[in-house]
């Protein structure tokens, strides 16, 4: 399992131009079963998603599609971790 935390590097003028695109690959993400849950950093610097993967290789192909990271608007940093515990309504999600 992976948290990929973005952090915005430029602009927020920027990163607004692209939003519609960030949401088509988030909502692709979804659909292929890779990501479990996603959103905004308070305050707005960039967001958090959770993931599933085979590899941290895997997964940075998939980060080079998002459009924030193509454009270098936003930065990724892949923390891979293995789930030892989770509340019982998260166990579907863990594969």
């Amino acid at each position: 399992m992976f948290l990929l935390v973005l952090t915005y590097v430029r602009p927020l003028e920027e990163v607004d131009r692209l939003v519609d695109g960030h949401m088509a690959f988030l909502k692709r993400n979804y659909a292929a079963g890779r990501f479990i849950v996603s959103g905004r950093r308070e305050p707005r610097t960039g967001g958090v998603i959770l993931a599933r993967g085979a590899s941290t290789a895997e997964i940075e192909g998939v980060i080079a599609e998002d459009p924030f990271a193509r454009e270098g608007v936003a930065r990724y940093e892949v923390i891979e971790f293995l789930p030892g515990t989770w509340a019982d309504e998260f166990a579907a999600c863990i594969a």
